[in-house]
């Protein structure tokens, strides 16, 4: 990239270089979530921008710095208005900078809600591999049927080829049938059924992703769920602070997790502790924890969401349109250096 210019790439590029590599993107996420639980980052507090009188909309910002094989900064500001669905838009917009941690210089703008997606469901993936260890997963229960649980379907589908069955929940039953009919199209050894409420889901799947815009807890017990089963919490306000304190807990951050009313911050506000809390994903990567707790406990994976995860994703969605020259570049974006215009007219 010449000093100076900047390189955009628009969402149909980005799905179009990140496009059937869910397996070298759970890897990705993999090494960005090891260098991170290493000490090799930066990652600020996110940053929520309210709107008065709409508390479901927020925008948010998301600084880190990635080292390691890496070597990125930038920030990720991502919008969510879940009411966009009513008027046929996606409920998440988001657009990604990266800068050169060596000159701080903007290199890239890229659309950033395919990005968060695919980040996001790469995770839900690798933690599934993490709590399941070797277990077959035939059947997984999806609660919530939007964009975000739809990615997730696509990367377990990658990890757990053995995969035969999709059992969805949504409290709009025309989104829970829209999510079916994508899933026929795209998945063709897969079969969908449609359950009547959040309890039979849970009965009846080893593997459950709530993906859903809640912004309380309104799951209050776990019963229901067979011994050992995982759930990828990855909305994060779905499950009660009593149901936290009963399950084993591993989340991608402690610090983050713990804010902004999370079900895990809840709980921890509840007990005035964080020691329910057994581990984070890098921890068990990394091999200084295991898998699970040595109980049939449910596992649940609570992810705030950590922008160091976006870079890592960003990076290389850039460096495969720069070799693909999908990119568009804008020459001289950043002005000329002005030391070097004091010493022209000098």
């Amino acid at each position: 990239m010449d000093d100076g210019n900047i390189a955009i790439l628009r969402g149909a590029e980005v799905c179009a270089v990140l496009g059937g590599r869910e397996l070298e993107l759970v890897q990705v996420v993999r090494t960005a979530y090891e260098t991170h639980g290493d000490g090799d980052s930066s990652l600020p507090h996110s940053t929520f921008l309210r709107f008065p009188g709409q508390p479901q909309d927020r925008i948010i910002a998301l600084p880190a710095y990635l080292g390691g094989e890496c070597q990125v900064a930038g920030i990720k500001w991502v919008s969510s208005f879940p009411e966009n669905l009513n008027v046929g838009l996606d409920r998440a917009s988001a657009v990604l900078i990266l800068n050169s941690p060596q000159t701080g210089r903007p290199e890239a703008v890229l659309e950033g809600s395919v990005i968060s997606a695919k980040r996001t469901a790469a995770s839900a993936a690798l933690a599934a591999q993490c709590l399941l260890s070797s277990k077959k997963v035939g059947r997984v229960g999806m609660i919530g049927c939007g964009l975000i649980n739809f990615e997730i379907a696509r990367f377990l589908v990658a990890v757990f080829p053995e995969m035969e069955t999709f059992a969805l929940f949504d409290k709009v039953e025309a989104r829970a049938k829209q999510f079916a009919d994508k899933c026929k199209r795209t998945f063709d050894k897969v079969q969908v059924e449609i359950a009547t409420d959040v309890a039979a889901v849970l009965c009846s799947s080893p593997l459950i992703s709530f993906a859903t815009t809640a912004s309380a807890p309104y799951v209050s017990e776990l019963r229901e769920c067979p011994p050992g089963s995982a759930i990828l919490h990855i909305s994060l306000r779905d499950l009660s602070p009593d149901v936290i304190l009963t399950c084993d807990n591993v989340v991608d951050d402690v610090d983050h997790v713990c804010r902004a009313q999370t079900s895990v911050h809840l709980a921890e506000q509840l007990v005035g502790r964080r020691n329910f809390i057994r581990c984070t994903l890098a921890d068990i990567l990394k091999g200084r924890a295991p898998a699970r707790n040595g109980s049939e406990t449910v596992s649940v994976f609570s992810p705030f969401g950590l922008g160091v995860l976006d870079l890592a994703v960003g990076k290389l969605a850039r460096d495969l349109a720069l070799q693909q020259g999908l990119e568009n570049v804008i020459g001289s974006f950043l002005p000329h250096a002005w030391a070097e215009k004091a010493c022209e007219k000098a």
